[in-house]
């Protein structure tokens, strides 16, 4: 009965509990700094690199330097933190190893390609409404130039684009989430639907974007106005 209650329809499940957004952080590139959601970046770096000497180095600062600056605006230091979950594109989530290495929080990596930060979510909501955590970060990043290397071709190669190619975005985003024992102002997890595979038969491998736009893990978010 009382699984019953959690669930909605077949595949979604409501939170008794809040779970509470306390602070976020995302960093870019250049291109990301330009565009219309520039004006929300916390740091970027004009050239991509952020002083590294390859590509997948500069995703692992990227992303450390997300999660890091998540947890100065929530006033909480990694060692406040009782588990972490992250992800990115490259395989065996190198960025996100090598990223988090030094932060020595238990992480749980997690692979789900354009919906990382949302089964990030997902999962880590999951957790502590199960009342095994208070305090959780997730995380996610990506690289335009480390995504070309492992999904297309090197940049080095300099082979043409063709016009339906999408641009993986240079970028990390990072949440701190804490149990809330009465709602309050700010924004929660609510509720969340973990998808389906569905094969859209899409055959052309440079066209990603029409694979990856369905593939979506739902996340309930509620914004709190103290009423409820």
């Amino acid at each position: 009965m009382q699984s019953e209650k959690k669930r909605k329809g077949r595949q979604s499940f409501l939170f008794e509990q809040p779970i509470k957004v306390i602070a976020s952080a995302c960093i870019g590139g250049s291109m990301e700094k330009e565009g219309p959601l520039g004006i929300y970046l916390d740091d970027y770096d004009e050239t991509a690199k952020f002083q590294s000497d390859n590509w997948e180095e500069s995703e692992s600062k990227m992303l450390k330097m997300a999660i890091e600056t998540a947890l100065s605006k929530a006033d909480k230091r990694s060692s406040d933190v009782e588990f972490l979950f992250c992800g990115d594109l490259l395989r065996q989530m190198t960025a996100s190893s090598f990223g988090v290495k030094t932060l020595n929080i238990p992480v749980f990596g997690v692979y789900g390609a354009c919906s990382t930060m949302g089964e990030s979510l997902l999962l880590a909501a999951v957790l502590m409404e199960a009342g095994l955590a208070g305090c959780t970060v997730a995380a996610t990043s990506s690289h335009y130039a480390t995504a070309e290397k492992e999904f297309r071709f090197p940049l080095s190669y300099g082979n043409q684009r063709p016009p339906c190619t999408t641009w993986t975005v240079t970028g990390s985003g990072a949440v701190v989430l804490e149990r809330s024992e009465t709602p309050s102002q700010g924004i929660y997890v609510v509720a969340a639907t973990p998808g389906k595979i569905v094969d859209y038969g899409i055959t052309d491998k440079f066209n990603m974007g029409a694979c990856m736009a369905p593939a979506d893990d739902r996340i309930g978010l509620y914004q709190g106005n103290g009423d409820t």
